[in-house]
Parts: structure tokens; sequence; C-alpha cells
């Protein structure tokens, strides 16, 4: 069984790629190389990482694009590498949830060292024991890590698709979606058409947990906007 930490390496420029990826598995970790932003959003759905290394600029999804997309799923480590060095690049590369930013050209072992502190601050936090399981008022209750949601101890049968809206809602609870957003997070489609697949998915959520929308428990539709997750949990 292979216990190597994997990074998730996002770098369109092919010898740049090549290099980092030589370095950091003579460094003892596993390394996936995905060389544009909708292949890098491929490979994190599709493996488990410990950390992600983003550059900006990037074809079909950008760098920023996938970093907030990242950011919505999962807290793990996201270390931006970029040639962009400009202060309002770094900062909106931190404020759309990366920890940590690194310009073009840099040495190897800061690099290294780099991905060792956040590997570090990752590793105590998941030893915090951050529950997997969240429990809500009028019986909810979602597992998150084994992907299972109950209602009043029943197992609520949720498509692929249903499943997923419902989980990045609960996963930034109180945060408004406009109905385009959970299209292109959830399908990874630009929702060119307006089209009416969101509310249709919504609606079936919905039934399948019990939640009225005139009366939301866990669903609040946004008017003219989307949805947003208001479920109470249980402390």
């Amino acid at each position: 069984m292979d216990n190597r930490e994997k990074i998730l390496l996002v770098e369109d420029d092919a010898s740049i790629a090549r290099i980092l990826c030589d370095h950091l598995r003579k460094e003892g970790y596993f390394v996936t190389w995905a060389s544009t932003g909708k292949e890098g959003w491929e490979d994190f759905k599709s493996e488990n990482y410990q950390i992600v290394l983003i550059d900006l600029m990037l074809p079909e999804m950008d760098g920023f694009t996938l970093c907030k997309t990242i950011r919505l799923e999962s807290d793990l480590p996201i270390l931006i590498i970029s040639a962009k060095t400009e202060v309002d690049s770094k900062i909106n590369g931190l404020e759309l949830g990366a920890d940590d930013y690194i310009t073009k050209p840099f040495r190897l072992d800061e690099l290294t060292a780099r991905i060792n502190a956040q590997l570090r601050r990752y590793r105590r936090y998941l030893n915090t024991d951050q529950p997997n399981i969240h429990e809500y008022f009028h019986g909810l209750r979602i597992d998150f890590r084994n992907e299972i949601v109950f209602l009043n101890g029943e197992p609520v049968h949720l498509t692929a698709k249903e499943l997923e809206l419902l989980f990045l809602l609960a996963k930034n609870p109180f945060k408004t979606f406009s109905k385009s957003e959970l299209y292109e997070h959830v399908w990874q489609q630009e929702d060119i058409d307006g089209n009416n697949t969101v509310t249709v998915h919504v609606k079936g959520l919905r039934t399948k947990i019990k939640d009225e929308a005139k009366t939301a428990k866990f669903i609040q539709t946004v008017w003219g906007v989307g949805y947003r997750f208001i479920g109470e949990r249980k402390r």
C-alpha cells in the first residue's frame, strides 16, 4: 500500500512541471500532474490529496477559479505557484482560499519547505478530530466521509448530483449560491442557457429530505438569486 502523501500539481508549462514532479518525487511524495485547470479539478475529484499546487495562468479554468472551487469542497492546503508578482494577484489568491503564495522563479528547497510547513499544519488540523458527521435539528444527519444522508434515522437515497448539491450547500452554511454557480460547480459546465437543471434537482432533493420551500428548514430559496443552506446544527 502506498502511504506517501499525495500532491496535485496544476501547471500548464510542461518543462516546469517535469522539474517539479521529479524533485517532489525524490522528496518522497506521490505527484499527479494536470496541465489545465479543468483537468486539475477532475483529478482533484477523483483522488484524495493532501496539498494542491496551482499556477494562476491556466487554460480552460484559471487558477483563481480552481482555487475557489476546491476551497468550497475541501480544507486541504492550497499553494499558489505563479509568475504573477503583483500584490493584487497575491491578495486575490489568498482571499479565495489559498494558504500560501510563492513567486516564480523559486528555489526547489524553498518550495519543499513551504509544502512541509503547510502539511504540518494540515496534519494538526486533522488530528483535532473535526467531526465528519453533522446532525441538524428536524432529523437531518449528514455523514460527509461516507457520503450518506439520514432523515429521522432512515437513509435518504439521493442521486449523485443531489448529493453533491446538498454537500456543497451544507459545507458552506448561509452562503448564497446562484443557480449558475451551483450548475457550474456541480455539473462542471458553463450555464449559458439559463437552464432549469438546478431548480429541478433542488426540488427533488427537497422532496427527499421533506423540506418544503415555503417553510424551509434546510435549503432556503433566496428569491432572484439562488439557494443557501440554513440547517441548524445540534451542539
